[in-house]
């Protein structure tokens, strides 16, 4: 017989794909899960996801793989570690089939077939959707597992504000738990757990403009780092180029599916000319012509509208500067209204809030704050190195966004997160079963165990948070150079001190624990982006031109 798992207690800090996908396979295996998550569960940047998870299901589609791969190294400009991409790609079909055998509902056709669909950077149709709301529908069916599994416990509104160490000051040692916020009491619960999985999401906001949920203050990343983990690749931060643009609106993100039918993006002017051009080919009972060839994209790439996301959204950018408008436009009233209608029935949902309708009206658009494709520094199977050292800090593991695994490179081809959050969620669950961790049994320090009795209610923070956002949109953007990047540093360190003499002394606080990880994740992007020597995929530095 092997060892006893019934009382092994694995933490999970995150409920999206990669934190419910790795707990049922856990659970699954005897473990006694612990999800935290510091709003509703269903409250993750998964829930948000439109576009869908790229795969080839047949694994005999030797040429379909490689073309994935291909598409996959491309978008990543050089800096994809090309075993990973192989792996995760070569593991799709598993994968997405359990997501299937758990209760997820991929889109099918009238023959029962998978319906596929092509985002910006794909060669071919190979993305598995639900409509144009896949993300809610994957963290719907795991969400209902989960609630389902006697093995899980699911801890909502609890808001992760450290890691505990086994052995205070030696990152060698590894964790063996993490102080929590109670948003319910506000107190500080101690959880033990013998490894801990980092499923924390992203850090937009960061950024003034972003497509992410309101939870994605980089916490993860900042809780690792505080704790002894290497980074990575900071700066790659990816914007989404079409992201709604109205007036006091929520950024609210057009799929990149919308472009795979047939969308384009058009300038002002490019719309003027198309519109121009129509009008003459009625009178003359002519073809309309296709909006494609009126696109400023096209002096950018020659797939346009369809270029990788660096591309599209450095063009966009850069036309917004050139003619001081706000917003370019996506164009849809030459596509059918009706398959529009039927295959993204979210998005009109949301523009009928502003009378906008699909194939009909242009949708106003610029780009907005998505992806961080850096992150912790992890090897294969999600454990986080230490800094400045190859070795990995025992216990702890980080999936998802969260994560710098080397599958997405300098720039995350579209619809890859997701299959890439699933792959290593199944790697990092499946070396915990196979390697189960020291159980602990010491007693654990309570929170701020060292002679810190008097803690205050701290001042009002928005502004403090409101100059951060500034800052990252001003300075640390799409575009980038040197007295930006400099100037985003110095503001930042100044933030930080601030925030650090308040945390000594406060009471915990969402608020203040937040803007304490947002603060140390703007520190880790900027250095990472003024010590980058040459552009590569999402980091464009001018002076580097």
């Amino acid at each position: 017989m092997g060892k006893s798992l019934a009382m092994t207690r694995i933490a999970i800090i995150g409920s999206g794909i990669a934190g419910l996908f790795s707990a049922l396979k856990l659970a699954n295996s005897g473990h006694h899960i612990t999800i935290i998550t510091k709003q509703r569960v269903k409250d993750s940047s998964t829930n948000w996801a439109q576009g869908g998870i790229a795969g080839i299901l047949d694994k005999t589609n030797r040429k379909g793989k490689e073309a994935h791969i291909r598409d996959t190294l491309e978008s990543g400009d050089g800096l994809c570690n090309k075993a990973i991409v192989r792996e995760v790609i070569e593991r799709a079909a598993d994968c997405i089939n359990e997501l299937v055998s758990i209760g997820v509902n991929f889109e099918r056709g009238n023959d029962g077939e998978f319906k596929l669909a092509k985002e910006g950077g794909h060669s071919e149709r190979r993305i598995l959707h639900a409509k144009d709301a896949t993300g809610r529908e994957i963290e719907r069916a795991l969400i209902d597992a989960a609630k389902q599994h006697p093995n899980i416990t699911l801890m909502r509104n609890t808001l992760a504000i450290d890691l505990i160490q086994r052995e205070h000051g030696d990152t060698s040692k590894g964790v063996c738990g993490i102080w929590c916020f109670n948003q319910d009491n506000n107190e500080v619960i101690t959880l033990a757990a013998d490894s801990v999985i980092i499923a924390t999401g992203g850090v937009g906001q960061l950024w003034a403009k972003t497509t992410n949920p309101n939870v994605a203050t980089g916490d993860g990343i900042a809780m690792a780092y505080r704790c002894g983990a290497s980074v990575k690749d900071m700066a790659f931060i990816q914007f989404h180029p079409t992201a709604l643009a109205i007036e006091n609106g929520r950024p609210f993100l057009i799929t990149e599916a919308l472009r795979g039918e047939g969308g384009v993006i058009l300038d002002q002017g490019g719309l003027n000319r198309w519109e121009k051009d129509c009008e003459q080919a009625l009178t003359k009972s002519l073809e309309l012509p296709k909006p494609d060839n009126y696109s400023f994209t096209i002096e950018f790439s020659k797939l346009g509208s369809m270029a990788t996301r660096d591309i599209v959204a450095r063009a966009i950018d850069q036309n917004l500067k050139e003619t001081g408008q706000k917003s370019v436009y996506l164009v849809t009233s030459h596509l059918n209204k009706e398959m529009l209608r039927n295959s993204f029935p979210n998005m009109q949902q949301h523009l009928n809030r502003y009378g906008l309708t699909l194939g009909a009206d242009h949708l106003p658009i610029s780009p907005a704050a998505h992806y961080i494709v850096g992150g912790l520094h992890v090897d294969h199977f999600g454990r986080p190195k230490m800094a400045n050292t190859s070795d990995v800090i025992p216990n702890l593991y980080a999936i998802g966004e969260v994560a710098c695994t080397g599958m997405h490179g300098a720039n995350r081809l579209a619809s890859n997160s997701l299959l890439e959050a699933v792959v290593f969620a199944d790697n990092a669950a499946k070396h915990i079963i196979d390697n189960p961790p020291r159980q602990v049994n010491h007693e654990l320090p309570d929170w701020r165990s060292d002679g810190l009795d008097t803690l205050n209610e701290h001042a009002p923070i928005l502004n403090d948070l409101t100059m951060l956002k500034d800052t990252m949109s001003t300075e640390v953007g799409i575009v980038r150079n040197y007295q930006r990047l400099n100037r985003a540093y110095r503001r930042i360190k100044l933030l930080e001190e601030e925030i650090a003499m308040i945390w000594k002394s406060s009471k915990p606080s969402r608020e203040i624990v937040e803007l304490r990880n947002l603060i140390q994740v703007a520190n880790l992007v900027i250095r990472d982006a003024i010590d980058r020597d040459e552009n590569r995929g999402l980091h464009f530095n001018t002076d580097l031109v």
